[in-house]
């Protein structure tokens, strides 16, 4: 689980990250990567993350 965590936030803020730089020197597909970054933080990275946390308050 917590391998999970850091892979998809790795390839979420990879995306974004990618994403951003191709709106700052206006390529294609920027709008594409922007809304796969986001849509990735907001249903797989964001979900997993307070998942683990609150499992990790529930053990302690």
């Amino acid at each position: 689980m917590k391998n999970a965590v850091y892979v998809i936030g790795f390839l979420t803020f990879f995306i974004l990250g990618i994403g951003i730089m191709f709106e700052f020197f206006q390529w294609p597909f920027s709008g594409r990567l922007m809304m796969l970054g986001f849509v990735l933080l907001n249903f797989a990275f964001l979900p997993t993350f307070f998942y683990k946390l609150y499992k990790m308050q529930k053990l302690a």
